[in-house]
């Protein structure tokens, strides 16, 4: 979903997590979706429960590293899409529209470096 979903906000590296994938935390993800959105407290609440159980997923398959990155992508990809799913039954219509409008661009604020674009290199 933005969630693969995304916005304009970098996440900080951890120090010494160059070269890893990193995760922006929950809260930054929902202020994301709220920027963007426009959602209620109530929405709120439940998205960030949502979005919680994503990230501790996501985490725990970043977490392991004997699987290559296109292999974490591909565990990670259907985890966002039933995200996506469990989300969208909350928003109204509106919502909605804008959700897939901002998907369609690059969101590194909601996934982080775990986005399935290759990084540039470093010059």
């Amino acid at each position: 979903m933005f969630a693969n979903a995304a916005l304009a906000q970098q996440s900080a590296a951890k120090p010494g997590s160059e070269g890893q994938d990193s995760l922006p935390p929950v809260e930054e993800q929902l202020k994301v979706l709220n920027e963007q959105l426009g959602l209620t407290a109530k929405q709120q609440s439940k998205v960030k429960s949502i979005l919680q159980h994503l990230h501790d997923t996501t985490e725990n398959v970043m977490k392991n590293q004997t699987l290559s990155r296109e292999q974490r992508l591909a565990k990670v990809r259907p985890q966002r899409q039933m995200a996506d799913e469990k989300m969208r039954p909350i928003l109204n219509d509106q919502h909605r529209k804008k959700l897939d409008q901002y998907k369609q661009g690059p969101h590194a604020e909601m996934h982080g470096t775990l986005s399935g674009t290759p990084k540039a290199p470093s010059r």
